[in-house]
């Protein structure tokens, strides 16, 4: 794609980065074939081709942002399907990226837009006002359905109530600074990301991850300093923000790297894998942080990903479950992480199915489903069927905000793929499965199994 910046405006590290990524698109538009939105709209602008030629438009003018162009950029869920299918490897999830801080930064919002952005940013990144925000959303749902009476916030302050889960789960000693040994000779030690949003809506996933680790020898530790990744306010367009989570956690890193040593830093929400792999290209340009951030993305790992680097122990229970394996936006076109967890999975004696279209995502996208709610439903409506097509006993994902968003349109029980590793091996039944029953090898159904071995 031809391009007419000013060369004034190229002495901007971010610019020129944004210039050679629309250089290296050829508008072939094998993009739209997997664009969600497009999928659903049928508009050309609501496509990751058409997306970017309002991005090059908007730049090479050097104008503010216009309503219009807003509306098309916010309507993209940041999948990043376009980058799988794109023959040409253009890195649209950087391009996307800097469109939206330079919206950020030259659009000013209508009042209720600013208002609800505003909320969300100073309150999910913070685990103790999330808590307190989750509480609060629990004596409001029931008057969630006159909320959408109300113009211009109506139906996302519902949708914003309706996820809500049932009850706040309690607090957990695995979401606090800390370090867990390795049960056994220690044969390497981690960080484990405690993050924001996921130890208010289930704590469980880390409880097991860490579970599963010290029984595989290794050392866990959580850092003091550590948080929130800085992804929900990045795809926000809030920069600063983002850079300040950002450059906390790489601190706290970096501290454990140099201290008593570190193996890797286990991620168990594969939203915040993608961004954390990403510091080292947000801080590229910044002489304090960019070789530190460069250490850290080299060090980040998913939990399914560092988990096939160990030898771990043959299931110690008959797991006779058909799960319908969910991969995450941010686990397979994020990360390009795709087989690990099936092969452990099924590894484990899981007998494991792919979902159908599953390259489409499921409408979460970070707060996409607060901002969006009626895109993002259409995209749960078709993406629980799709997985109710299989007829699974469960379902298993890595991501908590996708946990949240499907168990919204099923009963189907859904769990994280680290909580039926830790459970296959020796750890107890997830929550999410009590009550459950399950074939036996012999045939007949029984209620799956309690935490004592089988």
């Amino acid at each position: 794609m031809q391009t007419n910046f000013a060369p004034e405006q190229l002495r901007d590290p971010a610019m020129q980065s944004s210039e050679k990524i629309l250089r290296t698109c050829v508008h072939c538009g094998f993009c739209t074939a997997t664009c969600p939105t497009y999928l659903l709209l049928g508009d050309e602008l609501d496509s990751p081709r058409g997306r970017i030629y309002l991005i090059k438009e908007m730049f090479e003018s050097g104008k503010p942002a216009t309503p219009e162009v807003v509306k098309h950029i916010d309507r993209c869920l940041s999948c990043l399907a376009c980058m799988t299918t794109c023959p040409s490897g253009v890195h649209y999830m950087h391009l996307v990226d800097h469109a939206r801080a330079y919206i950020e930064e030259t659009h000013r919002r209508p009042w209720h837009d600013r208002v609800m952005r505003a909320l969300l940013a100073k309150v999910l990144p913070y685990p103790g006002r999330f808590r307190l925000a989750m509480t609060a959303a629990l004596l409001a749902k029931p008057l969630s359905r006159l909320l959408g009476a109300l113009p211009r916030v109506g139906n996302r302050l519902r949708a914003m109530l309706e996820l809500a889960p049932p009850r706040v789960p309690a607090r957990s000693p695995f979401a606090r600074p800390g370090v867990w040994p390795a049960q056994g000779p220690r044969l390497g030690r981690v960080a484990i990301l405690s993050g924001c949003a996921q130890p208010v809506l289930n704590p469980n996933f880390n409880q097991a991850a860490i579970r599963l680790l010290n029984r595989h020898g290794i050392e866990v530790v959580l850092p003091h300093g550590e948080g929130c990744c800085g992804a929900l306010v990045h795809h926000m367009g809030r920069e600063g923000e983002a850079h300040g989570f950002a450059k906390r956690n790489i601190d706290a890193w970096i501290a454990e790297m140099d201290g008593a040593g570190l193996d890797a830093i286990v991620i168990t929400a594969s939203g915040c894998g993608t961004t954390i792999k990403d510091y080292g290209f947000m801080f590229r340009n910044d002489p304090a942080y960019a070789e530190k951030a460069r250490r850290v993305t080299e060090m980040a790992k998913d939990v399914t990903e560092y988990l096939t680097t160990l030898e771990l122990a043959e299931p110690v229970r008959e797991t006779l479950l058909t799960v319908a394996y969910h991969s995450a936006c941010s686990m397979q076109h994020g990360q390009q992480i795709r087989e690990d967890p099936k092969k452990l999975l099924k590894k484990a004696g899981f007998t494991v199915k792919d979902v159908p279209e599953g390259h489409i995502c499921c409408g979460s996208a970070g707060t996409y489903n607060i901002h969006q709610p009626e895109i993002a439903a259409q995209l749960r409506a078709r993406k629980v069927a799709n997985i109710e097509r299989i007829k699974p006993d469960l379902v298993a994902t890595g991501n908590i905000g996708c946990m949240t968003q499907i168990g919204k349109g099923t009963d189907i029980p859904i769990v994280h793929t680290v909580e039926l590793l830790d459970w296959a091996t020796g750890g107890p039944l997830p929550e999410a499965l009590q009550g459950m029953r399950q074939r036996t090898a012999s045939g007949p159904e029984r209620a799956v199994a309690d935490p004592s071995p089988i």
